[in-house]
């Protein structure tokens, strides 16, 4: 039986068996994880021109690949990552999805070549794919369903913090570095291995601060092939399918900004006005850092919204602010002037909207005993949306302009929006569940 009343923490309301540090624990987690994910991406274009001498013509090209071999190891592992987190629970997929991230991030770069650089981006994916997974559902696993829209909102605004921590601060690591006298090629690798220590430390916190209760005891006993299929036939609901269309725009919304934002100034600032590549990493920085800051600071609006409007609805206004946001590249000739510093306000808000609305929905239509599958199943609409827009974007980055990432990921929005409006009368609630969660043991 429900509390009659229901701890909170930052006005949620916590559902039965989860306590305040368990609720804080998942905000830390998306802090963290979401930094160690932001920076990465934000870092390759140092890793690809300071340390592997990657010509500037052949970035874009090799910034794709990266993110195409990324995308197809999560592919292949978030369905069952979200179905393993159903069987036995959600804290050893987010303890092992940070130990991956923090292998991978360690040994970047000390890759001798391009190949091998790929062979530990698909390491660094594989547990970025677990914690993406592990996000959504925690966060709603956590909050009774009338404060699932603020919890995402706070997740969103805690990951902004990690956002902004990656490409304010730890992108200038090797700069600071370099500024001490260090090579370009030390003052990478000490950095990272900077980065990979804290994730490690946080993954050894997690184990001890995460909950150990499951959603439900039925899924103990269905097979994980059973799970995924599960997870995907949901799809059959018209909110959830709009939630996985969503989401598959909206995870490629975060690597763009993360990945191609930072590689478009970057291109520029050592093309066009010859600064060297760690001055132009902290002025790519820079940019995003501004983007993530919009994100933080509007990720509660969009929360709030969630709890207050039909979540179809919110998440069809949010598509469509990320459409217009992701189009308005188009005007941008030089990423370095004030008019990148607007749009990188209007991407930052578009990311957020997109980012923010589709687990509500996702949560409200999804039976609690598979929604690790379901989760999982979204999530990896989103690694196939990072696909086709890193694989897509990074081609026509180098023989279009370097907008054009941006533009397909607004042409898919507005695809979205599309598809919302036709089923949006059509999406019904499902009836309130219990909010208890079962304890492990």
């Amino acid at each position: 039986m429900a509390a009659s009343s229901p701890r909170r923490v930052l006005g949620l309301q916590l559902a039965d068996g989860i306590g305040r540090g368990n609720m804080w624990a998942c905000l830390s987690m998306s802090f963290v994880a979401t930094m160690v994910i932001s920076f990465l991406p934000a870092a390759q274009p140092y890793i690809l021109g300071g340390v592997l001498g990657v010509a500037e013509g052949d970035q874009g090209k090799a910034v794709g690949l990266l993110g195409v071999a990324a995308e197809i190891a999560m592919i292949a592992s978030l369905a069952w990552y979200g179905a393993l987190a159903d069987r036995f629970g959600r804290r050893p997929v987010v303890v092992a999805g940070f130990a991956l991230c923090a292998l991978g991030a360690a040994l970047f770069p000390f890759a001798g070549n391009t190949t091998v650089l790929v062979a530990l981006r698909v390491v660094f994916a594989l547990g970025v794919a677990a914690l993406s997974g592990m996000l959504s559902t925690v966060a709603v696993d956590y909050v009774r369903d009338g404060s699932r829209g603020k919890a995402y909102g706070l997740v969103g605004l805690f990951s902004g913090l990690g956002a902004m921590v990656a490409v304010l601060a730890l992108v200038r690591l090797p700069k600071i570095f370099e500024d001490r006298g260090m090579a370009p090629v030390d003052a990478a690798r000490v950095s990272f291995l900077i980065v990979a220590a804290a994730v490690l430390a946080v993954a050894g916190l997690m184990w001890f601060t995460l909950s150990t209760v499951r959603v439900g005891a039925a899924a103990e006993r269905v097979p994980l092939a059973r799970l995924v299929r599960e997870g995907v036939a949901l799809a059959r609901d018209p909110g959830v399918a709009l939630s996985y269309a969503a989401a598959f725009v909206a995870r490629a919304d975060l690597a763009v900004v993360a990945g191609f934002m930072s590689l478009w100034v970057i291109d520029y600032a050592t093309g066009e006005r010859g600064m060297s590549a760690a001055e132009a990493l902290a002025r790519g920085g820079a940019v995003v850092g501004i983007a993530q800051t919009v994100a933080m600071v509007a990720a509660p609006l969009f929360g709030w919204l969630g709890d207050r409007m039909r979540r179809q609805d919110v998440l069809i206004l949010a598509q469509a602010v990320a459409a217009v946001s992701y189009l308005s590249t188009l005007l941008i000739s030089d990423p370095l002037g004030s008019g990148m510093m607007l749009v990188a306000v209007l991407v930052g808000l578009g990311e957020i909207a997109a980012i923010t609305t589709a687990g509500p929905l996702l949560a409200q239509q999804a039976p609690a005993a598979v929604r690790g599958s379901a989760y999982g199943v979204q999530t990896l609409c989103g690694a196939v949306g990072i696909l086709v827009v890193s694989g897509l974007g990074g081609l026509l980055y180098d023989t279009w302009r370097p907008a054009a990432p941006f533009v397909i990921s607004g042409l898919s929005g507005l695809l979205v929006v599309a598809f919302g409006l036709m089923v949006r009368r059509r999406v019904r609630p499902l009836p309130e569940e219990s909010e208890s969660l079962v304890a492990a043991g």
